[in-house]
């Protein structure tokens, strides 16, 4: 009985993970910007309101990001 290896993998995946990780942060902040411009076309008196909660949410999205960013180093 021979086994044969395909593909010998080496090295650190967190690279991978995190690759993997920043889909859902980019998506969010597609959809966040996106709905906010059309918010403002909708109604042009709410785009300072909506500006502010546009940076809220920016940065909620963006801790997504840099959760995604640590965790390989405390996962080693």
């Amino acid at each position: 009985m021979d086994t044969t290896t395909l593909a010998d993998v080496t090295g650190s995946l967190s690279t991978v993970g995190y690759g993997l990780a920043a889909i859902g942060p980019g998506i969010g902040l597609g959809i966040l910007f996106g709905k906010t411009i059309e918010g403002m076309a909708r109604q042009p008196e709410m785009a300072g309101q909506l500006r502010s909660f546009t940076f809220i949410g920016l940065a909620f999205i963006e801790v997504l990001a840099l959760l995604g960013i640590v965790t390989p180093f405390f996962l080693k």
